[in-house]
């Protein structure tokens, strides 16, 4: 992270917290944590293709599923997200 980019808005309902990239730093951001303390951290995926391919693919196909099964699953892509929605294309 680079510390001078960092950015935090708090209101009376809502918290924001707006993060940069080390220059040395690429691709996107997989996933995040967030907590009061290190012990009680929760994780979040941000959404991206392979994210939703992992969520849906656990969801779709638990581990006791066959291999043929697995080969049937799906092609799913991101196509947009935004704030107020998500589009996803299933093939």
């Amino acid at each position: 992270l680079v510390s001078p980019e960092t950015s935090v808005s708090v209101s009376a309902h809502n918290a924001a917290l707006g993060l940069a990239k080390a220059p040395g730093c690429t691709g996107p951001w997989e996933k995040f944590c967030f907590g009061l303390d290190a012990s009680t951290l929760q994780e979040r995926l941000f959404v991206s293709e392979e994210n939703v391919d992992g969520f849906l693919g656990d969801v779709l196909c638990p581990s006791f599923c066959s291999p043929s099964a697995e080969e049937s699953q799906p092609l799913i892509e991101v196509l947009d997200v935004t704030e107020d929605r998500i589009q996803i294309r299933l093939e």
